[in-house]
């Protein structure tokens, strides 16, 4: 019974907190997910914590498989939710989720750091919008100006060293 009445307290609190807050998600009384960033961020994530029932003496179960976040390589993902491990581990016995959410806020810059999906989008977000023929991003790489959501599936399609396989672009005749 008392372990119903902290996750009750937990959620009635995360529910107050996040009242309004447009990143945050309930899915269900004892799942939450969040985005850390800014819609349309590249380094925007969505982290889901659900709660087992044993929790909070127990860990929360802690995701990062949501489609948001497909763009992301798995190897950061893992990083991040080592370090989301480590915070549970410091908490454990607390209600956490809030902490988790707050914690993964500040740390945004640095659990995403290693992502490579920045150098790309930094190229374009200095290109003037309304000028999609731009030579600058030419000489950097000999592809075309690409939308975001191009950008991620060809982000999906590229192998680690950035290669695109043959016939990536085929459908541009379409165009």
């Amino acid at each position: 019974l008392t372990g119903l009445s902290v996750l009750q307290m937990e959620l009635e609190a995360l529910r107050s907190i996040y009242e309004g807050d447009l990143c945050f998600r309930e899915l269900s009384p004892v799942s939450f997910q969040y985005r850390i960033g800014e819609s349309g961020d590249p380094k925007a994530f969505l982290i889901e914590v659900s709660w087992p029932e044993t929790y909070p003496q127990t860990a929360p179960v802690i995701s990062m498989d949501a489609f948001f976040n497909n763009t992301i390589s798995s190897a950061i993902k893992q990083s991040i939710l080592d370090k989301l491990m480590v915070e549970v581990e410091a908490n454990l016995g607390t209600a956490m989720t809030y902490t988790l959410f707050e914690y993964a806020k500040d740390n945004k810059e640095l659990f995403m750091e290693k992502q490579p999906v920045n150098t790309v989008t930094s190229v374009s977000n200095s290109i003037v919008i309304g000028t999609p023929d731009v030579p600058a991003s030419k000489k950097k790489d000999k592809k075309e100006q690409l939308s975001k959501t191009q950008k991620r599936k060809l982000a999906d399609k590229t192998d680690n060293k950035g290669e695109l396989p043959r016939g990536w672009n085929w459908v541009d005749v379409i165009k």
